[in-house]
């Protein structure tokens, strides 16, 4: 088991439990240590007499602490892994300890038990799926003629008095849509009601998503019409979800993916993250969600972003496929040399060829050789070497970071974005991959 230090404290459930990891990620805090090919322990002294018990499960990194807290994993996981990052030598291979085999076995017989109850699980009952299923197309079908009704009914009246009514126009629609049990519209109407309706421009951001949920509908209503890949793509952004156990079945795309960054959101203690991944050798770009309730154990371990790994991906279906998942993994060596587009007339290339097979695309990940930030008329812009720029995005963070690294040059980037609006989360700099 390889992992860096940036691997592991991407690991860490938030700030104080990485900060109090790094102080335990030395060998005076640890009174016994070892590793086995299934788990690694060690033994941390506390404020008690007796030392905390900590391990790991390395085969699929779980966590087990002696310790009172609820963080997941807590500040002793993250020290153990941060130790032997730093100096794997000092770790013996040897005989696990009675309280790590017992912990080990226990996994191993529930991982048991639980694919014997799926080879022994009831048949389908197909008749009632059906059942449910059309009694949920149903349900969606006439909460989206509800929506056309209401999206005419605002193009109708005019726009212009918006400001005046307030979010409650879109919250109101959104709560329908979750009756309607179209979840992923409900999304995009929240998104709507939290449009800064008193800033330059918000006409054109309402209507941009006006006008997703329009075709989305209408669309619906047309599934048989269109493409496999363009169905499952409305089904999805209607707030369908696909089954991951059917797509792990599948054959994925194997090579060596660089982690470009990682974007992180949440809403009602559901924190959603974005992980942007590049193929080294394929040239494909891969989004990769998460979804955790805060306070609580992530399902996978993700990699870290600016880490290369060697996994094998397999996208969902999609007219124009981007949303994968990872079926397996494991550390690469960083092999941060640029691969992706000379300037911006390829990116604009790609996006209409993406455009072309789904029209309702959302963000899309993009390498650029080199690209300067450059002020121009109060706002920030992204110029290529044909001197072709596009827009920064307003609320991009990181700009003095960016700065401070370019130093008025060119750079190699990564950026996500749509149209004319971008945002960089990566750039070449000197001999490695720097995540902004």
């Amino acid at each position: 088991m390889d992992l860096t230090e940036e691997q592991v404290l991407a690991m860490a459930p938030d700030e104080s439990s990485r900060k109090a990891g790094k102080d335990l990620g030395k060998a005076a805090k640890w009174v016994s240590k070892g590793f086995s090919e299934a788990a690694l322990w060690g033994e941390c002294q506390g404020s008690g007499s007796k030392p905390y018990q900590t391990q790991v499960d390395i085969s699929d990194m779980a966590f087990r602490c002696s310790c009172p807290s609820r963080k997941f994993p807590c500040k002793h996981g993250i020290g153990l892994l941060l130790y032997y990052a730093r100096e794997k030598a000092s770790f013996t291979r040897q005989e696990q300890p009675a309280w790590v085999t017992e912990w080990i076995g226990k996994r191993a017989e529930k991982a048991e038990k639980k694919v014997q109850q799926s080879a022994e699980a009831k048949p389908v009952d197909e008749a009632a799926q059906t059942k449910r299923q059309e009694a949920r197309h149903r349900k969606v079908t006439d909460g989206l003629e509800e929506l056309v009704r209401w999206a005419k009914d605002l193009v109708r009246n005019g726009i212009i008095s918006l400001p005046d009514k307030g979010a409650d126009m879109c919250d109101n629609m959104a709560k329908r849509m979750v009756d309607a049990q179209a979840s992923g519209l409900a999304g995009i109407l929240r998104e709507m009601a939290e449009i800064g309706y008193y800033s330059d421009g918000w006409q054109h951001s309402f209507m941009d998503q006006l006008l997703r949920l329009y075709l989305a509908a209408k669309a619906y209503g047309q599934l048989d019409r269109l493409e496999p890949g363009l169905q499952q793509d409305i089904r999805t952004l209607i707030g369908y979800s696909q089954s991951q156990d059917e797509l792990k079945a599948q054959t994925g795309i194997t090579d060596t993916w660089l982690v470009l960054g990682k974007q992180s959101t949440e809403d009602d203690r559901l924190i959603t993250e974005r992980y942007w991944l590049y193929g080294l050798t394929t040239r494909r770009p891969a989004l990769v969600l998460q979804f955790t309730i805060r306070h609580q154990p992530s399902v996978q371990l993700m990699p870290a972003p600016g880490s290369c790994i060697q996994a094998e991906l397999v996208y969902y279906p999609s007219a124009a496929p981007l949303r994968a998942l990872i079926k397996t993994q494991q550390p690469a060596p960083a092999n941060p040399a640029f691969r992706g587009y000379a300037d911006w007339t390829g990116v604009v290339t790609a996006q209409s060829q993406v455009s072309s097979q789904f029209p309702l695309y959302n963000d899309q990940v993009y390498t650029i050789a080199a690209l300067t930030p450059v002020q121009r008329n109060g706002q920030w812009w992204l110029r290529d070497e044909q001197q072709q720029e596009m827009q920064l995005r307003p609320d991009f963070r990181s700009l003095w970071k960016l700065l401070a690294l370019s130093g008025g040059q060119p750079l190699p980037m990564a950026v996500i974005g749509r149209e004319t609006l971008y945002e960089p989360i990566g750039v070449w700099y000197g001999q490695g991959y720097k995540v902004l």
